[in-house]
């Protein structure tokens, strides 16, 4: 059966003929993506067919007329601001793995700059983690901070995410302690702590709170011993408003605070405690509550100070020491805040050691 066809604003009204007033059905277009499907041929009378996809529910139209096809097409297209990441980027090699696909290195088509492009299959995703996605490209679009990885466009079909970025060429903090045998100078660390506390502070002044700080959430901009960090991944990251507090049970085992870890009501401190576990890690090149059960792991955290009896210690200075300690302090109420750890002294000291 012929339906006949209008589009008001963002949705299509089906009418049984064109000189009908009420319609038969509408769909809105909002949220649709748009596949041409092409030529096919029913009862021998050949066709031009789109069709629009709503999640996992999609709807398929026909033509005998070529023209009136492109037609709609193009305005379908236009309305739902379709975008082919393939007339903008060339996807090269592989970067590395993603929880729902790869990041893959990207050419730009006419200015030839590279770029990174986390790429996500939906199939693999819950309705939480699209979710989440969206969430955080939300974020990446507030945020505009040397030490914070820039967005640079977003590309959505109806089976796959694309979040393009700028390319970050050194790999992530914790390859780059690896390959050095988590051996560093203290002026080093310290400078890296220091970026990251100037990004957070930006962060939470947006009432951003990151929840997965790690040295593989780091990354460093290019491969020298100077390079500048920038924190990625925002997938668990929550905006909060200023008395606002969050209670699921996000974030990694080894760098999570107590608070996550006895399901209390947690917000900004949360990303200090990562911090002190980043930072406990550059001087000592170990973690301090680690041990191969998780349980074990949790139990630490929630009970057991961090130790500096290692002889890795005797060459780190005491206001490094300090600074660990007072962002590993238990009570998220007794912890360090930021403006106090951008003001300690083991930054100034660390800094003036750097420039002697």
């Amino acid at each position: 059966m012929n339906y006949w066809y209008t589009i008001e604003k963002k949705e299509m009204h089906c009418f049984f003929d064109k000189d009908e007033i009420k319609h038969k059905s509408l769909h809105s277009l909002k949220g649709s993506f748009i596949e041409e499907a092409g030529k096919t041929k029913i009862n021998n009378i050949s066709y031009f067919k789109f069709v629009l996809f709503w999640g996992m529910k999609f709807k398929a139209y026909l033509t005998t007329d070529e023209s009136e096809f492109k037609k709609w097409v193009s305005m379908i297209k236009n309305l739902i601001g379709y975008a082919n990441i393939k007339d903008f980027y060339t996807l090269t090699e592989d970067l590395g793995n993603g929880k729902f696909g790869i990041v893959k290195l990207g050419i730009h088509n006419k200015t030839g700059a590279k770029v990174a492009i986390k790429t996500m299959q939906k199939s693999l995703m819950t309705p939480l983690d699209v979710e989440l996605t969206y969430r955080e490209i939300e974020i990446l679009k507030l945020c505009q901070h040397p030490h914070i990885v820039r967005l640079l466009d977003v590309f959505e079909s109806k089976d796959f995410m694309y979040i393009v970025m700028e390319n970050l060429e050194g790999g992530d903090l914790f390859t780059f302690l690896e390959k050095r045998g988590f051996k560093m100078p203290e002026s080093s660390s310290s400078k890296i702590i220091k970026s990251l506390l100037e990004a957070l502070s930006y962060l939470h002044s947006y009432g951003i709170v990151h929840r997965d700080l790690k040295p593989e959430n780091v990354l460093m901009v290019d491969k020298t011993e100077q390079s500048e960090v920038k924190i990625v991944d925002f997938g668990l990251s929550k905006i909060v408003g200023p008395n606002e507090k969050s209670s699921e049970p996000f974030g990694t085992l080894s760098y999570v605070s107590p608070e996550v870890l006895e399901q209390k009501e947690y917000g900004k401190p949360i990303d200090i405690w990562s911090i002190g576990i980043i930072a406990y890690l550059m001087c000592a090149g170990f973690l301090p509550f680690d041990h191969e059960d998780d349980k074990e792991v949790a139990r630490m955290t929630i009970s057991e100070p961090p130790k500096f009896s290692s002889s890795r210690w005797s060459n780190v200075s005491q206001e490094a020491i300090d600074f660990i300690k007072k962002c590993l302090c238990k009570s998220a109420e007794k912890r360090m805040t930021l403006q106090e750890a951008l003001k300690h002294k083991w930054l100034e000291l660390a800094f003036e050691k750097m420039n002697d």
